[in-house]
């Protein structure tokens, strides 16, 4: 019996590629019980198999709790302290247990005959089932972002099981499935390694897509070489899953045509991307760094007839023909989701009547808010509207020689539009100041070089309230105030840090 116990390991080990340990584990854990059921009592038993000779034998297991009464829940597995000790004192001398610990007496064995057989087997298909598991992610742990291939093992209700070879299966969930895609037992396709989780019934799951991006990335470089080589980049991907996507590229290397590449001859390499993903239908996009040219590129087919952007807000308004509009729009608004996702910018779409319209509307505004606040006539308005200035704070930080520009305007004109948008920013600042109570700028930033008090209030409102705190800044940390401009900002930092480099160079020449 000792010798068939050693076979059993030797070929579940050899047949599922399993370390022997895994095996011998799920035999002493049938053993016991095996064991446990055979003793009316509710018991713990242990059971050490001899990795060696296949000998084994059995032990009852108590717990040691402490000598109080109530203290013991479960008689069968439970045992006070004073007994423990008694029952393994040596001699007149007690044995050193503790309150926690375990104490285990030999009990007769079992034999390894059809009971303990069926209830290892069903032991060892489960620890193997786990042995596979931890190694399929062990081989895939690295591999979470991209893309795997396997055989469709079978279909349920709530996903689809996918052999990835070696024992490994993956899981892709209903909702990560492209709609309407007819997938059989026995296909083979490719997926994206979307994450690993833990499962407490199940163990660790990997889990699969064939609707994101990331998959119709993978499958370009697959198709087109000079993206592995690094003469084009893909920038980004979006998909409305077994209908359209869109992709944008950029070409590292002048003399390639990133488009091109992709589309391949013919339509060959694009269409191969299409085939695996059901038929989707793919626009590539060529990629700029010049946001509105690229919401331009993103929105093709559809032509684009003007674009208003708006920074602040990470808007983008995109005017078409009428003709154009449902086109740009796309059925179910599905070429302007698209392009959104690509370009990340959001965009409202509209015809170049609406878009005179709310720029029309938006200009009238502008030109009633100049009047009213700077006290100007309606002309005067109407050249800040048309010249691009949308806030009074652009009118106080511009720099001078950029409104002197303007034809319209002379050197008095200037100063005094500056110096009345200054005025009503300090009102505001101290305003604020009030509101916030502490937020008062401290003299060094009131009288730093280039300072403005308009603007000395403005940052203290936002905690910057000294020269040290301006210096710590960055850039893009200014650009919160309305009106400064990332040149401007830039010159006020430096003179905030001037201190700085002025104690350094003391330190050397000391030195």
């Amino acid at each position: 019996m000792n010798k068939e116990i050693l076979m059993v390991v030797d070929a579940v080990s050899t047949e599922k590629d399993v370390a022997k340990s895994v095996i011998f584990e799920a035999i002493e854990a049938a053993l016991a019980s095996a064991s446990k059921k055979r003793n009316r009592e509710d018991i713990e038993v242990r059971v050490s198999i001899d990795r060696e000779t296949g000998d084994y034998e059995t032990f009852r297991c108590w717990e040691v709790v402490s000598n109080d009464p109530e203290s013991i829940e479960a008689p069968t597995r439970q045992i006070s302290l004073n007994d423990a000790q008694e029952k393994h004192k040596q001699g007149d001398v007690l044995v050193d247990i503790d309150i926690g610990g375990v104490i285990e007496e030999p009990m007769a064995s079992v034999e390894f005959g059809r009971i303990a057989a069926q209830a290892a087997k069903q032991v060892i298909v489960q620890k193997v089932r786990e042995a596979e598991r931890a190694r399929a992610i062990d081989t895939y742990g690295d591999r979470v972002g991209e893309m795997v291939s396997g055989i469709v093992k079978r279909t349920e209700r709530n996903g689809i099981i996918i052999d990835l070879g070696k024992n490994a299966e993956a899981f892709i969930p209903r909702e990560e499935v492209i709609p309407r895609e007819a997938i059989r037992p026995g296909d083979r396709i490719r997926a994206y390694l979307k994450e690993i989780k833990l499962e407490i019934t199940r163990g660790p799951q990997l889990y699969l897509s064939r609707t994101s991006p990331e998959l119709l990335i993978e499958l370009f470089k697959i198709e087109v070489p000079e993206i592995n080589e690094g003469m084009i980049d893909i920038i980004n991907g979006a998909r409305d899953p077994g209908a359209r996507a869109k992709i944008s590229v950029k070409a590292n290397d002048p003399r390639i045509d990133p488009i091109g590449a992709c589309v391949g001859m013919r339509g060959s390499r694009v269409q191969a991307v299409s085939n695996e993903l059901g038929g989707e239908r793919v626009d590539i996009i060529l990629w700029d760094d010049n946001p509105a040219q690229y919401v331009i590129n993103a929105m093709a087919p559809a032509e684009v007839s003007s674009i208003m952007v708006d920074e602040d807000e990470h808007v983008i308004d995109v005017a078409v023909t009428e003709e154009n509009l449902s086109q740009a729009i796309g059925r179910g608004g599905q070429n302007v989701k698209l392009a959104c996702e690509l370009t990340g910018w959001e965009l409202n779409v509209m015809s170049v009547e609406q878009a005179n319209e709310k720029n029309e509307k938006e200009s009238e505004d502008l030109q009633t808010m100049f009047k009213e606040k700077l006290d100007v006539d309606e002309e005067v308005a109407i050249i800040l509207a048309q010249e691009g200035f949308s806030s009074i704070e652009e009118i106080a930080y511009v720099p001078e020689n950029e409104m002197l520009k303007i034809e319209e305007f002379d050197n008095e004109l200037v100063n005094a539009l500056r110096e009345r948008a200054k005025d009503i920013m300090l009102t505001s600042a101290i305003a604020s100041e009030e509101k916030l109570g502490d937020a008062t700028p401290a003299e060094d930033l009131l009288s730093m070089e280039g300072m403005e008090k308009p603007l000395a209030y403005e940052l203290a409102s936002i905690g910057i309230i000294t020269m040290e705190d301006l210096a710590e800044q960055s850039v893009d940390e200014l650009l919160v105030i309305s009106g400064l401009d990332k040149e401007r900002a830039g010159e006020l930092i430096m003179t905030a840090r001037a201190p700085w480099f002025e104690n350094e160079e003391t330190t050397e020449s000391s030195n």
